[in-house]
């Protein structure tokens, strides 16, 4: 497969026509250009592609939070889930903001001077690291007030206590009213990581010329006015919104990011139709067990070989296996799918078909990714039916997820995943 692309061979924008097309166009317009190979490396799946470019554009490149800040977000959680090839592109784009000192600091794996900048970054590798905790008010005060966080800290503080997030979205280290676009850039992101790993070689431009630091500081320069522009917010949503969508989530609900996360989550969940979802005579159910280990997965890195596989898939008849195995490495280990994990699957299914089944692989890790990011923030804050002094309202489980219980006992092919560091 010729240039970055592995397995699939894309829909080049001269070519492309209705839903693909107008994505194309939203890129060349918003983004400064048509040709984004993560964009490209989707345009087998039209509604996997537009959904994955809502999000990063009502995340990252819409709203009133700093661009700098979400690049930040960005180039932290690509870090922390080893992609290169989006390490890469977000250290130009961090140049692109005009913080070039700011760009080759955190490439370089050193900490930002500033202490938001730092203290975001901490935020955005956590999950990947297996280490998340909530940033503490001491570190939110190193250095003195930002004035960008003035208002939200009051907030914070009104009544002598943590106020909580505004509109039920977890607190952090950013202003609660920008939540939404923080917490959507770092999922969207965990969301294309783990694509890219998948999908795409390492190299973002030919050569690796990406490596020079003079390079990137130059790719910034040429991007830094589609970079600095004020995006209207909400223009992507055109793109899905004859697609199906889930509830909005808490975090971004009311939001166009929430908008585009919820179509995100659907259209990417989609692809599990392409695993067997009913229980057979001596095997399992692979898109159950699939969904089973990531629910499993404490957020740290996975041991170096793939034996962490080898369990779960045992219970699973041979032809299903390569597939939940595809599936489960593109959602916890993206960086090791090699051709034969591709060819074992494959056979003659369509490049669409990989899109999708991978897309499958990584929603699912984002939105465990989602569920500890949430979890952690809102350990101790008090709910927002807590705060006006209402009972709380018990939230169902999606029709789509395994039960407690079946994860708790009824599917023995379903281990915990612990992470080690390597």
């Amino acid at each position: 497969m010729a240039g970055p692309f592995r397995y699939v061979t894309p829909v080049e924008p001269q070519n492309a026509t209705g839903r693909t097309a107008r994505v194309y166009g939203q890129l060349a317009e918003d983004f400064g250009m048509a040709r984004m190979a993560v964009f490209l490396t989707l345009s087998p799946s039209p509604e996997v592609q537009a959904a994955t470019w809502a999000m990063l554009r009502e995340s990252l490149l819409a709203g009133s939070a700093p661009r700098t800040d979400k690049e930040v977000v960005a180039l932290g959680v690509s870090m922390a889930n080893q992609c290169p090839f989006c390490v890469a592109a977000h250290t130009t784009l961090l140049h692109a903001t005009g913080d070039h000192r700011l760009a080759e600091t955190v490439a370089r794996g050193d900490t930002p001077a500033d202490p938001t900048h730092a203290a975001l970054l901490t935020w955005a590798k956590a999950p990947s690291e297996g280490t998340w905790h909530p940033v503490s008010q001491d570190a939110w005060d190193v250095g003195g007030q930002d004035a960008r966080h003035a208002g939200a800290q009051d907030a914070r503080q009104a009544g002598g206590q943590d106020a909580g997030p505004v509109g039920g979205a977890p607190a952090g280290p950013y202003p609660v009213e920008h939540a939404h676009e923080y917490i959507g850039t770092a999922l969207a992101f965990h969301f294309i990581n783990r694509m890219a790993s998948a999908l795409l070689t390492d190299n973002l431009m030919p050569a690796g010329l990406q490596r020079s630091r003079l390079v990137r500081s130059v790719g910034g320069r040429v991007m830094s006015r589609a970079v600095r522009r004020r995006l209207r917010v909400g223009t992507s949503l055109a793109l899905v919104a004859d697609l199906p969508a889930g509830p909005e989530p808490d975090w971004a609900a009311g939001t166009p990011v929430g908008a585009a996360y919820a179509a995100l989550e659907v259209a990417a969940t989609a692809g599990g139709e392409l695993l067997a979802g009913g229980a057979r005579d001596g095997g399992g159910d692979a898109r159950a067990v699939v969904v089973g280990v990531v629910e499993a997965w404490d957020g740290s890195p996975l041991p170096m070989d793939t034996a962490w596989l080898d369990g779960p898939l045992a219970a699973l008849p041979a032809d299903e296996r390569p597939g939940a195995r595809l599936a489960l490495l593109t959602a916890l280990a993206p960086y090791r799918v090699t051709d034969a994990d591709v060819a074992a699957w494959r056979g003659s299914k369509t490049d669409e078909d990989l899109v999708r089944l991978c897309a499958f692989g990584a929603i699912t890790a984002t939105k465990r990714v989602e569920a500890l990011i949430t979890a952690q923030e809102r350990a101790d804050a008090p709910t927002t039916a807590a705060r006006r002094g209402e009972a709380p309202t018990a939230v169902p489980e999606r029709a789509d997820a395994p039960t407690r219980a079946a994860r708790r006992g009824e599917d023995p092919s379903v281990e915990t995943i612990t992470g080690e560091r390597s």
